[in-house]
């Protein structure tokens, strides 16, 4: 299954709406990342954007997962990119230590 890299532009400010949908959509998102659609999530430190990995059979369908987020109206922007190599250690398997 291809894997492809999610970039989100957050809003420039946090309204107290934006603040109460934020449990939901780390709940949608941790449903998805022990579903193994969501391979990593991240946020950068100054909450401007994101980054979601994710295994899907092509855009059109990762496109119609990430309008399912929770916070997905208040999003600035999308962008969806197909990776050619996706490689971390979380996927590799565990360093033996022979102590």
């Amino acid at each position: 299954m291809p894997t492809f890299v999610v970039s989100l532009r957050l809003p420039d400010a946090f309204n107290e709406e934006f603040i109460a949908v934020i449990p939901r959509h780390r709940d949608f998102i941790n449903r998805l990342l022990n579903e193994k659609i969501v391979e990593s999530y991240a946020i950068s430190s100054d909450r401007s954007r994101g980054w979601v990995t994710m295994n899907g059979d092509d855009a059109a369908a990762v496109q119609a997962l990430v309008e399912q987020f929770p916070l997905y109206r208040f999003l600035r922007g999308v962008e969806i990119d197909e990776l050619f190599i996706f490689d971390s250690t979380a996927s590799r398997f565990p360093h033996i230590n022979l102590n």
